[in-house]
């Protein structure tokens, strides 16, 4: 059941964010969708962002008001081949215990200290059994409980088994419900909570599935596609947040795959969602150079879930590719763009 269908919405008359000092980058970032990463350090007043361009990945350090510390730049490990391998992702990983970042490629998984300073396990990807015409890569990376899972250009979904400290990285399960490539994973922690769904994936047809995580991640439904690519999904609260390629935003509920909500966010491809999980803020991105924050809430009465509109920004003439929420709350973000040498930074007026 549809509870609301909005039409892409116009710029408020007041402004909720201002443009800060931009983060320098030596190259732009890759013509890819959720090419940005942040890792916020409160206690260092430090923030961090990775971008990916082509075979390398940049991180760089910044103080609160833009001014960029430290670069470091991590390439892709060669594994088999003539060419060096391109980058699809970078992301840091959360852990109860330790933060890892972790890079995917077209031949197999790094992962590294928060700092990226060392490499402490990498995965090869297994194309022997792959035509010679079908690209090998892994692509959507997140972090439930003590694992980190990935995604696979084969449906597939591998789930590493990460110790407190060290190098001891085990592949524990594949996961098995999508029949074409991964896209995005999103999670929530599940606090303990029963039969509760605290994972889900998409893929190129658009179908999600949703999952259970624990010793042995568990199935719990599929929510169909509709022959467009889901480029993008959060999970909030038992709200599944999916950004399509024709710039639709739907909300289901995550336990049952009822459908929500569904708005025209956007007039063309949507390319990163992020959510703000202390405000329930969902920040959506697209190929159409805007950029827009939506409060998302359930109706006290009714259980529904319920969308507001909050604020739009155009980036104008700039083929967006990544944008992120810098802060729990929602009241700070930056965004990349496709031949654009820098991260550009919002925070709320």
């Amino acid at each position: 059941m549809v509870a609301a269908d909005s039409e892409r919405p116009k710029d408020p008359a007041v402004r909720m964010f201002r443009r800060e000092r931009s983060v320098p980058l030596r190259g732009s970032a890759a013509a890819l969708c959720n090419n940005l990463s942040v890792l916020q350090l409160p206690a260092r007043n430090l923030m961090h962002f990775a971008v990916v361009h082509g075979p390398s990945a940049q991180l760089l350090s910044a103080a609160p008001e833009g001014v960029p510390l430290a670069q470091r730049q991590l390439h892709a490990k060669e594994g088999a081949g003539v060419s060096p391998p391109l980058i699809t992702q970078v992301h840091w990983c959360v852990l109860p215990f330790r933060v890892l970042l972790v890079l995917t490629s077209h031949r197999g998984i790094q992962m590294y200290e928060s700092d990226g300073s060392i490499m402490v396990y990498w995965h090869a990807l297994d194309s022997g059994d792959t035509s010679s015409v079908q690209a090998v890569f892994a692509r959507g990376i997140a972090a439930s409980g003590h694992f980190i899972c990935v995604g696979t250009w084969t449906g597939r979904v591998l789930v590493f088994d990460i110790p407190a400290k060290g190098p001891n990285i085990v592949l524990s399960e594949e996961l098995a419900g999508h029949q074409t490539a991964v896209t995005d994973i999103a999670t929530e922690p599940a606090q303990g909570q029963d039969s509760v769904a605290d994972m889900v994936t998409a893929d190129d047809s658009g179908l999600l599935c949703v999952w259970r995580s624990g010793s042995e991640f568990t199935l719990l439904t599929r929510i169909p596609g509709f022959g467009i690519p889901c480029p993008s999904v959060q999970l909030w609260q038992g709200i599944i947040a999916a950004g399509y390629g024709n710039g639709q935003i739907r909300l289901y509920e995550a336990t049952t795959g009822t459908l929500h909500v569904q708005i025209n966010a956007h007039a063309r491809a949507i390319c990163a969602l992020d959510l703000a999980p202390e405000m329930g803020k969902l920040l959506s991105a697209s190929e159409d150079t805007f950029v827009h924050i939506w409060k998302l809430r359930r109706s006290p009465e009714s259980g529904y879930i319920e969308v507001e509109h909050c604020h739009g920004e155009c980036v104008s003439d700039i083929q967006v590719c990544g944008a992120r929420f810098c802060d729990p709350s929602g009241s700070s973000f930056a965004v990349t763009g496709y031949d654009l040498a820098e991260i550009l930074r919002y925070s709320s007026v």
